[in-house]
């Protein structure tokens, strides 16, 4: 891994691209210590303990790199647009129209991330709102409102459109990223939410007074991303045959190659959208802040066995879904059978759909099986713990899962360069 970094700094179009990715980046990690204005500094301090131990806004926080304790202009993250992506996603399966946009290439590709930026626009003005009722209500801030005594008109309404331009920002920020620079966008930003976070974490770690967790807590983090790598890296590889063909005036010889089916294809991606989802009900519940809704929002607190059910429950569901929408065994059936390819012993066409379907299917069931255990038991773990979010499942995962995939785009383009430079 470290020899592929070095290796992307000796090209200058990748150099430009990670400079371009690092910079957006620092601007994200800028964004976080700005305040909205109207916000009292003074009164937020006041609030820190809400945002520690386990429960939603700690959680809520961690994912927004500390923004949302600061009530900063990118308090709301990114979660407002990955919400988005879940609903127009599962949109597509029930929704004709949205089905017939997502079979139109990129040309319906495109409509649909316009329909995912304006419902995300509506959702995180819904979610600044709500912030905004929640710290200036007496039973949260104790009396002392970071947005004053009795905010006004003006001043919900200037913090509220503050809230929702900085997460327009960001998701214009991860587009960005995805398109100039080097991997997937969205996914980095909250890897620098999280790691952001590991200097607490360590400190946690360190000063916690339970020795056993002290002496423990490297191993079962340890393990966990060996688990995840493991995870990441397995693959299946379905062999595949070509035949001699004559294109043109010329005959084309065959060859065998293999067709890698990997035991999570979904990546990190599941994770993220399980955390998001979870995450939804005790927010409401810490919004509407009524006695049964803060009972509420504690029954789905991410350290309970509720969240963590949800959680795993989620994981697999999103694992098959996000799975089926990358690799469609249909289209890569039709792709071999035109290219004269045939899988040993399957025959070419629908035979061969079904052959990949069922052996996807056994693939898919494991790795979700394996990303929900290494997403909880950590968490199961160290629940009564400062440090857990930090070092819990969720975490690791993300950070691990997108580290990985950010170092195979590098060596996707360190490869395509050496290809060019072996044809000139």
């Amino acid at each position: 891994m470290l020899q592929t970094i070095l290796n992307a700094f000796a090209v200058p179009e990748i150099r430009r691209k990670i400079a371009f990715t690092l910079g957006m980046l620092a601007l994200y990690r800028l964004g976080a210590y700005i305040p909205a204005p109207g916000v009292d500094l003074n009164a937020l301090e006041g609030l820190q303990e809400q945002f520690s131990g386990s429960n939603i806004l700690g959680f809520l926080n961690l994912f927004s790199g500390g923004s949302l304790q600061r009530l900063s202009l990118f308090a709301l993250g990114i979660m407002p647009y990955i919400t988005a992506s879940i609903i127009i996603q599962l949109m597509t399966v029930v929704v004709p129209a949205l089905e017939r946009l997502q079979k139109e290439g990129e040309v319906g590709q495109q409509k649909i991330t316009q329909y995912t930026r304006y419902l995300t626009v509506a959702l995180a003005f819904a979610q600044s709102l709500g912030y905004v009722f929640l710290f200036s209500s007496t039973s949260f801030s104790g009396g002392v409102s970071p947005l004053g005594d009795n905010p006004g008109f003006g001043t919900i309404f200037t913090v509220v459109i503050s809230l929702t331009a900085g997460c327009v920002l960001l998701m214009w920020f991860g587009e960005l990223i995805t398109q100039r620079g080097v991997g997937n966008g969205i996914s980095l930003m909250i890897f620098a939410s999280i790691a952001s976070g590991l200097p607490g974490g360590i400190v946690a770690w360190w000063t916690n007074p339970d020795q056993v967790f002290v002496v423990m807590m490297p191993f079962i983090a340890l393990a966990v991303i060996v688990g995840i790598v493991f995870v990441q890296e397995g693959q299946r590889r379905i062999p595949v045959q070509y035949a001699k063909r004559v294109v043109g005036r010329r005959m084309t010889t065959g060859g065998s190659t293999y067709l890698p089916l990997r035991v999570n294809m979904a990546g990190v991606i599941p994770v993220i959208f399980a955390a998001s989802i979870m995450a939804f009900p005790p927010t409401i519940g810490q919004l509407i802040n009524s006695p049964a809704a803060l009972d509420f929002a504690a029954f789905f607190s991410p350290s309970g066995w509720a969240y963590v059910v949800g959680e795993v429950f989620f994981i697999i569901i999103f694992t098959y879904f996000y799975t089926a929408v990358t690799f469609n065994p249909v289209d890569q059936a039709d792709n071999l059978k035109r290219y004269g390819g045939f899988i040993p012993g399957v025959r070419p066409g629908r035979p061969t759909a079904e052959y990949l379907d069922r052996i996807l299917t056994r693939l898919t069931f494991p790795g979700a099986l394996y990303l929900g255990a290494v997403a909880a038991l950590p968490t199961i773990l160290i629940s009564q713990t400062s440090a857990n979010f930090f070092f819990g499942g969720t975490s690791i995962l993300i950070v691990v899962g997108v580290a990985l995939d950010t170092v195979k785009q590098l060596e996707s383009q360190l490869m395509m360069r050496n290809y060019e430079g072996f044809l000139k």
